[in-house]
């Protein structure tokens, strides 16, 4: 078994892709994350304010039908999950049943393959309620967006969520950099950019993890947002807000990013 070190962008299988989405990240700047206007940060960094927590005994979800409606779910769901009165909706047979023949997801969400962030539990949802990408470091690559694309324009998901975590591996191994075996050095190249704009501004030239992870979340957000017509074009349709957001693997709660 050969080992290699932090891959170039020639052999990459993503060369194309990513030197394109990198080129549109920085034409658009720091600023414009899509967010359809919506007060994303408040409805996930509250203490509960304005979130009605479902009764334990109901297992229907509200009528979702807009951007805002997707979010608040989510937001209602990870508050249920971290107070201890999840409801676990949608996971009965009569609904594994009812979602066969078609699925139709209130929310994408493109999360980090670490098996401590399962999305659907943290976010208190079940069968067929939540369109779920993962990869290690939440990382924008041709296949995941694609499948967004799918999830959003075909199946109807009204929010897109880039879902990074505390004490990621992917963004450690990235700022590491040690020559690692077989593929995994592939990550790299996609997490580098928000390594290399981390360590410019802090005042030591050194990247600290949790800063890494942030600003990857906020590079991979801008990228979805920037680099496709097809989610462009439905945020601007208003059916489509696409958000970042950062999940604490100690207390379990989702803050979204600015």
């Amino acid at each position: 078994m050969t080992h290699s070190t932090r891959s170039d962008d020639a052999a990459s299988p993503d060369t194309i892709t990513r030197r394109t989405l990198l080129h549109r990240l920085a034409l658009t700047g720091a600023g414009g994350i899509v967010a359809a206007a919506l007060p994303t940060r408040s409805l996930f960094a509250s203490e509960g304010a304005g979130i009605e927590t479902a009764p334990t005994s109901s297992f229907a979800l509200p009528p979702i039908g807009t951007p805002a409606d997707a979010l608040r779910e989510l937001a209602a769901g990870n508050r249920r999950f971290i107070d201890g009165k999840a409801i676990g909706p949608n996971r009965t047979m009569a609904r594994l049943k009812e979602i066969a023949p078609k699925q139709s997801p209130f929310a994408a969400v493109l999360a980090c393959a670490d098996s401590r962030v399962p999305v659907e539990i943290l976010f208190d949802q079940g069968f067929g309620d939540v369109f779920v990408c993962r990869a290690a470091g939440n990382i924008v690559t041709s296949e995941m967006l694609a499948s967004l694309e799918f999830g959003t324009l075909v199946l109807g998901a009204k929010a897109l969520l880039v879902l990074g975590h505390s004490s990621c591996g992917a963004v450690k191994a990235t700022i590491a950099g040690d020559a690692v075996p077989g593929q995994i050095s592939t990550l790299y190249h996609h997490i580098q950019p928000a390594v290399d704009l981390v360590a410019a501004q802090s005042k030591d030239g050194k990247p600290e993890i949790e800063a890494v992870a942030h600003e990857n979340v906020r590079m991979q957000t801008r990228l979805l947002a920037h680099s496709s017509p097809v989610l462009g074009g439905l945020v601007k349709e208003g059916n489509l807000a696409i958000v970042g957001g950062m999940y604490d693997l100690t207390t379990g709660r989702v803050v979204m990013l600015d």
